[in-house]
């Protein structure tokens, strides 16, 4: 759906659905100036908007993602506003490189006072045409929970050492929402790293190490482009969404979730059959269902 051909009321429908948190400038800067911020799949979308907010607002910031050339662009724009921005290219999916990552931002920085684990995978495939495609679940699972998972293990014997940190989980709604047909591979992972940070949370808190999740609702971006549905549905932009995840550096709340989740996931759960039967029904209503 257009810009142009958008109802009257579509951003209150967009604030009703996904949440509008909101930080100011002031605020912001107060927070993070000459911190160190490392930022994953900051080349696009919901990190490279939330990356350009930091470095505006005073922060150091650590661009990380594959794609070195986007990145550069990036961090020469944000030099040239005035910001302080610096390019790190790894594959999150590779253990050692995210080892050779951390070794270096170290020794170049001393330290990383927020990171912010935005990088994901998505994926929408029906398990009918996953039977040849078990990679679609090992890449979804390295880059959406193993790769996060090894990042912060390297980062938090030196946060706990300075007794200070924060760790924001850039994550998705439908961890906290009934899960839905097709969406197998990319809700397993993410919710996976979801609880691995909760578990792992209770554990860091008393040494000055806290953690926010944002359970981010829809976002228009590269990611949930080629799914037509979710171009039709109301969603933020990737800079409503930096603001969330900037509202989580500043604030460090535990969570921010948009409204419509709460009542979805209580539902959910107490009306766990009958809802997954509904979303059964439109599954089989969308082109599901059929034996391959």
């Amino acid at each position: 759906m257009v810009a142009g051909k958008r109802p009257l009321g579509w951003p209150l429908l967009v604030a009703l659905t996904n949440g509008r948190t909101g930080i100011s400038d002031e605020r912001l800067a107060a927070a993070v100036r000459d911190k160190v911020i490392l930022v994953t799949g900051s080349s696009y979308g919901i990190g490279e908007a939330t990356a350009r907010r930091l470095a505006a607002a005073g922060a150091t910031v650590l661009l990380v993602a594959r794609t070195a050339d986007q990145l550069q662009l990036v961090a020469d724009d944000i030099r040239s506003r005035g910001g302080t921005a610096y390019v790190y290219p790894a594959n999150l999916a590779d253990p050692d490189a995210i080892e050779e990552l951390v070794r270096t931002v170290l020794a170049e920085h001393e330290r990383v006072d927020v990171l912010v684990n935005n990088a994901g995978k998505s994926i929408r495939r029906s398990i009918a045409d996953t039977y040849q495609r078990f990679h679609d679940i090992e890449r979804t699972n390295a880059v959406n929970y193993l790769g996060p998972a090894k990042l912060v293990l390297e980062l938090l014997p030196s946060m706990r050492e300075r007794g200070s940190g924060h760790i924001v989980n850039v994550s998705t709604a439908g961890v906290r929402t009934p899960p839905m047909a097709r969406w197998s591979a990319y809700l397993a992972s993410k919710s996976a790293f979801d609880v691995w940070l909760r578990c792992v949370a209770q554990e860091v808190r008393g040494d000055g190490v806290t953690t926010s999740t944002v359970y981010m609702g829809l976002v228009h971006t590269r990611m949930s482009e080629p799914t037509p549905l979710l171009n039709k549905m109301p969603g933020l932009t990737p800079e409503q969404a930096a603001d969330q995840v900037c509202t989580a550096v500043a604030e460090r709340p535990h969570n921010i979730t948009p409204p419509f989740v709460r009542p979805a996931d209580a539902l959910g759960n107490l009306l766990r059959v009958p809802t997954d039967r509904l979303l059964e029904q439109y599954f089989r209503r969308t082109g599901g269902g059929k034996k391959r």
